[in-house]
């Protein structure tokens, strides 16, 4: 009778290892069908490959300095400004030097022009009669008239250039040495870039290194408009001191304002670097809401400058990061962090010192790199896909 029961018990308990096998092979199931549904139906987000043979190589033996702004035009061509100073010429330039110490390398002019092919096509800057070359150069743009406008945030920096795309002067707004603060409407301090409002006829000023505020001045006359600081505020100029990511959020920007960008629904989104925050305007300056960036950053700061998707809403927002090396992707609409590409390093999609971005009529993205990076970068737009991680590393191209 022991026997029998003995192996009652067995066959039981064998039929209950193999339910219990079977549920959690379904449940796995369940689990692996679910995760395909939600990647299926989840986010979606532009992904991007970096070309690592775009642009083609310099003629002439040139080089870049820091590459410290970048604009697209109206044919898709890409500019690029860079200081020249920059460039070592002991260990860089030797065939600069007077006597030359070495066959390599030259200084390339400040701005360079590139085809969508990656062809240098035209290059030209420096000092020149009748207007004030910034003592360092600093952020590009091509206007919807193909006009190159530069700033610098040199020290004594105080002024905006106008320029035809061949290199004609048109315009000097402000004096180098003049600046006398935020509340100033004749001058400037030390801009970090500018921005056009076709629709409008208005350039957004980032203003920016020695100023803290946004400005806005007619496109052709330069006449000033308006201008605010940090939520609307009326600007302020003393000093806060370092940021505290454990303080409330500091109610004047702090330097530089390196970005001010205004979009096609009317609104101007606003690069507080050092804040490690994003502030969205409407084009009064009235405050609509921000974001924060990497928030524990600190020196240099998170949002460097930013960029829209070419889609007609331009639903993505593409944002700069050179302390931490990446390219965020935002979902403009609620500034939600999606996804994010790059990282430290100097092989092709790595970043050292990330600085300016911008986008092409095909949805691609360019970025310049600064300080010790001077480079040029082109990502290819891949599409949209679903995303899978919130730090995608270095964009390498895919092997087929």
């Amino acid at each position: 009778m022991r026997t029998v029961y003995s192996h009652r018990r067995q066959v039981f308990i064998g039929m209950t290892l193999l339910v219990l096998v079977l549920a959690l092979w379904k449940c796995a199931g369940d689990l692996d069908e679910q995760a395909a549904v939600e990647e299926a139906t989840g986010v979606m987000a532009p992904q991007f490959e970096v070309d690592p043979f775009w642009p083609k190589p310099l003629p002439n033996h040139w080089i870049m300095g820091s590459t410290i702004g970048i604009s697209v035009d109206s044919r898709d061509h890409v500019w690029v400004v860079h200081r020249r100073t920059s460039l070592n010429e002991r260990t860089e330039a030797s065939a600069a030097t007077d006597p030359p110490t070495g066959e390599c390398c030259i200084p390339a002019p400040n701005l360079l022009e590139f085809d969508p092919d990656g062809n240098l096509v035209a290059h030209w800057g420096g000092p020149g009669e009748g207007y004030d070359w910034p003592s360092s150069n600093h952020g590009i743009t091509v206007d919807h008239k193909d006009n190159v406008w530069i700033g610098g945030n040199g020290g004594q920096d105080a002024h905006i250039l106008k320029f035809s795309r061949n290199g004609q002067f048109l315009l000097q707004l402000g004096k180098p040495g003049t600046s006398r603060g935020s509340n100033d409407t004749e001058t400037f301090g030390r801009v970090a870039e500018v921005s056009i409002d076709a629709s409008a006829n208005e350039v957004y000023v980032a203003d920016g290194y020695g100023n803290r505020r946004v400005a806005v001045i007619d496109l052709d006359s330069g006449e000033f408009k308006r201008y605010w600081g940090a939520y609307g505020n009326q600007p302020d100029d003393t000093d806060l001191g370092p940021y505290d990511p454990e303080a409330p959020p500091a109610q004047q920007f702090r330097n530089p304002v390196h970005c001010a960008e205004p979009s096609n629904d009317d609104f101007v989104y606003v690069c507080d670097r050092a804040n490690d925050r994003i502030q969205a305007f409407r084009k009064d300056g009235t405050f609509v809401k921000e974001v924060f960036i990497a928030p524990k950053t600190l020196g240099d700061g998170s949002v460097w400058d930013i960029a829209f998707s070419k889609d007609p809403e331009q639903k993505f927002l593409y944002v700069a990061d050179g302390k931490n090396e990446r390219i965020y992707i935002l979902l403009r609409e609620t500034l939600e962090v999606l996804t994010s590409f790059g990282d430290g390093g100097r092989q092709p999609g790595q970043f050292f010192g990330v600085h300016s971005i911008a986008t092409d009529s095909k949805g691609n993205i360019y970025t310049t790199e600064t300080y010790e990076g001077k480079r040029l970068q082109k990502f290819v737009y891949k599409g949209m896909e679903p995303v899978t991680k919130k730090d995608q590393g270095t964009p390498w191209p895919a092997v087929e």
